[in-house]
């Protein structure tokens, strides 16, 4: 029996997350966090992904991006990951004492509307949620950093405008509401967007069937600024 072709995802766009294995820490020194960068930047390129957004953290690290390619997204990460893994391991003598990350990536379809903003947001507010810096745009090792310094050479062009007022909007908070839901979406690996854009991926075989929970926040709620 042949087997059956899997739907594509190229042209899609995902949030995708990743940590160190027992939340070991992943980034110790700003040269850690650099060389991370140009393999990011390196992996993008050499696989034909378009990076959106992103934000590295001491245990680990968010990014946005789109596949043009199906099966692109897979390969530019475990790529990554793998190379990032040998480097971490040597530089500490520790190769063959265990996995430096808690496993395969997680990564769910973004859709590329308001949805999107409210993810690159989530993302670029990282280091200032955790509190390792007073102004989301003063953390070294993000694409809003990058793009406030001048420097957005490598990003590709988002699908929807972001506003003069950007910095301002990173810089406000969002509502735990909304944060929970969002996580919620990763955690339960489910697209996020519009409840028809979600039928849409589901019927062509990307997405599974999201389970209604009782008590979703209403559409506003969640995406609310």
């Amino acid at each position: 029996m042949p087997r059956q072709r899997r739907p594509s995802s190229s042209g899609l766009i995902f949030h995708v997350v990743n940590r160190g294995a027992k939340r070991s820490v992943l980034f110790e020194t700003a040269a850690e966090y650099d060389d991370f960068e140009r393999l990011l930047q390196l992996a993008t390129l050499r696989f034909e992904v378009a990076l959106f957004a992103y934000c590295l953290m001491p245990n680990h690290w968010h990014f946005v991006l789109s596949p043009s390619l199906s099966g692109a997204l897979s390969k530019c990460m475990h790529w990554l990951t793998t190379t990032h893994a040998r480097r971490w391991q040597l530089r500490r003598g520790a190769e063959g004492l265990g996995a430096v990350y808690q496993g395969r990536f997680r990564a769910i379809p973004i859709q590329g509307d308001r949805h999107f903003l409210w993810v690159c947001r989530y993302v670029e507010r990282n280091a200032l949620r955790a509190n390792l810096v007073s102004a989301a745009e003063s953390w070294r090792w993000s694409s809003l950093w990058h793009r406030n310094e001048g420097d957005p050479a490598w990003f590709a062009e988002w699908p929807i405008t972001r506003g003069s007022n950007w910095l301002e909007v990173v810089n406000t908070p969002q509502t735990e509401r909304e944060l929970e839901d969002f996580r919620g979406a990763v955690i339960r690996g489910q697209p996020f967007g519009s409840d028809d854009w979600k039928d849409c991926l589901t019927r062509a075989g990307v997405a599974p069937r999201a389970s209604r929970r009782p008590g979703r926040p209403r559409r506003q709620d969640v995406l609310k600024k």
